[in-house]
């Protein structure tokens, strides 16, 4: 059994279907993944899914089997960067992620925070949505980064770096942009738009606030990204719930106005493996709260 073997299984399993798992996430052909999950299936000695029309379901065996080889592929991960660690013993290294955006007022207190105790140090960067950078915090790609906190966090613990206020984000020419904050019930009848999946924590809290004020809202569309928000905002005429850090992204065409009385919020966080032990990370960790000063 080799560990291509297991990539195979997961992506299947995750992706419900083989034609789908073959087209966009392993790039190979559809009759090949086939035949390699039919080879760890006979090497097994138990069949791990059900192929029909409507895709595939997972056998008994292949449950059990899925969980056993997710913790596989991460535990083959984490060797490789504790092999890819080793080799470079001279200089500290400290993979840092970042919700996209966030980068704007953290970076550089964390930068100065880091460097201040190891001069040499490698920090490597990347930025992406939260659940993405979950999982590579999972796979011990990442030491640390700073994120929504995810709704399953494994073997993840969190420090809370500070919390963000939602807004009512809309055209600055909208006639509710005149008022000094908006009530939820004001814009029943407005266009509305809701985060995507893409971004679980924001949506979870724009939907549990509207149900706790009790308005039943059907949202027009959903959105990805700020991008996607201000390109839907200005061509629609929409309004959005969206975190207060976004007001740095916005054009003059679009404005941000307070929520009147409940204010919904959401907080930002350091998150990293528990097994972590980097003395970088204790560092991090102890600054939590300059840093939260630092990125309001």
């Amino acid at each position: 059994m080799e560990l291509r073997h297991l990539r195979y299984f997961v992506a299947v399993a995750d992706a419900g279907s083989l034609t789908v798992a073959a087209e966009q996430t392993l790039h190979t052909s559809q009759p090949s993944l086939s035949r390699q999950i039919r080879d760890l299936e006979q090497e097994i000695g138990a069949q791990l899914m059900i192929r029909s029309a409507q895709g595939i379901e997972l056998t008994p065996a292949g449950k059990a089997f899925l969980d056993h080889a997710r913790m596989a592929l991460v535990q083959a991960e984490a060797a490789k960067e504790a092999a890819l660690r080793a080799a470079q013993p001279g200089q500290p290294t400290f993979a840092l992620g970042f919700l996209s955006g966030a980068e704007i007022g953290l970076l550089p207190e964390v930068d100065r925070v880091l460097r201040g105790e190891f001069p040499d140090i490698d920090i490597r960067l990347s930025s992406d949505y939260s659940p993405a950078l979950a999982k590579a915090l999972l796979r011990r790609k990442l030491d640390a980064a700073f994120m929504r906190p995810e709704e399953h966090m494994g073997d993840l613990a969190t420090r809370r770096v500070r919390t963000d206020p939602l807004l009512f984000v809309l055209p600055s020419d909208h006639p509710l942009a005149s008022q000094a904050a908006i009530a939820p019930d004001e814009i029943l009848n407005e266009t509305f738009y809701f985060p995507s999946k893409a971004a679980p924590a924001v949506r979870r809290v724009v939907l549990d606030y509207f149900k706790r004020t009790g308005i039943d809202l059907k949202p027009d569309r959903e959105v990805h990204n700020v991008v996607h928000a201000i390109s839907m905002i200005t061509s629609t005429r929409a309004i959005m719930l969206l975190p207060a850090y976004t007001k740095r992204y916005l054009p003059e065409s679009i404005t941000t106005r307070p929520v009147q009385g409940e204010v919904p919020t959401l907080d930002l966080v350091i998150a990293y493996h528990k097994a972590n032990t980097s003395p970088i990370l204790k560092l991090l960790l102890a600054k939590a709260g300059k840093l939260a000063g630092a990125s309001s």
